[in-house]
């Protein structure tokens, strides 16, 4: 080989800015240095949040699921154990026994029995139970507001609303309180003309007994112990866990709710209609 061949040079090259190039890595090291480096990152973070992710769905998973509402004895929610019994001297019935559409009383004592979610709508054949015009020497009631003492139930065009009382007629606030059409140890309320209160399309209302077993359900109201002293709420028979509530001072069915308006709203008392 000539001896002026060109070799490397033992010494590494210097820049203009001082910087030597490091020649103990081989090429692309730092690069794969913080590749690796970012994986390794990006392992770490996708575990953890599996790891909380898992944690929080355990701790959904564990929860207690909240206890199933009563709707038969609401006052067991934050109150002594109630009555299932009407209160005695308000409905002026003693507990027990109720006034049958016929004049006569029957003793029966309310089902304590959990009432059913799923109400049936089915109407039987009218023929299963004639229409019977209400007693006409029963005892005339009204029924006023808890939270609303200077207020009572009153038809108006047919609807049930809670007004003043000395408003409208008489006739239009006074009803007889006689057993359940379609269960005797409840109520229906009969107006002066032989009508009965019925819920329709969750609306109190006043209408004229067709004699069918579905109008005989929506007719009937079976009491349960209210917080207030001396007070009912007042369920469907037929739409159990909804009760007759005031909103808007329009009577309606609502579902029971465990908040303090709705009890004060729901809860009613049943005393002497005007002039009895």
């Amino acid at each position: 080989m000539p001896d002026n061949a060109s070799r490397p040079s033992p010494e590494p090259p210097v820049w203009e800015d001082g910087w030597t190039p490091d020649t103990s890595r081989a090429p692309g090291t730092r690069r794969l240095w913080l590749a690796g480096a970012l994986a390794v990152a990006t392992i770490v973070a996708c575990a953890t949040a599996l790891t909380v992710s898992g944690k929080e769905s355990d701790a959904v998973s564990a929860a207690p699921t909240p206890s199933r509402v009563d709707v038969s004895v609401p006052g067991l929610i934050s109150f002594a154990t109630p009555s299932q019994t009407p209160p005695a001297g308000r409905s002026g019935m003693a507990p027990g026994q109720s006034e049958s559409p016929a004049g006569g009383r029957t003793n029966a004592s309310p089902s304590a029995s959990a009432p059913s979610t799923s109400p049936s709508a089915e109407a039987e054949p009218s023929s299963a139970h004639p229409s019977s015009p209400p007693p006409a020497h029963s005892p005339l009631r009204s029924v006023r507001a808890v939270n609303y003492p200077d207020r009572q139930w009153h038809v108006t065009r047919g609807a049930v609303r809670l007004d003043p009382v000395g408003s409208g007629r008489r006739s239009d606030v006074a009803f007889r309180l006689v057993a359940g059409l379609a269960d005797a140890s409840c109520h229906s309320f009969a107006t002066a003309d032989g009508r009965y209160l019925r819920h329709r399309d969750f609306l109190l209302r006043e209408d004229r007994d067709d004699g069918s077993a579905l109008f005989r359900r929506d007719a009937t109201f079976c009491p349960r112990s209210s917080p207030h002293s001396g007070a009912v709420m007042l369920e469907s028979v037929n739409h159990r866990g909804r009760f007759l509530r005031h909103r808007d001072f329009r009577l309606r069915l609502d579902p029971y709710q465990r908040d303090g308006l709705f009890l004060a709203d729901s809860s009613f008392r049943i005393v002497d209609a005007p002039g009895a």
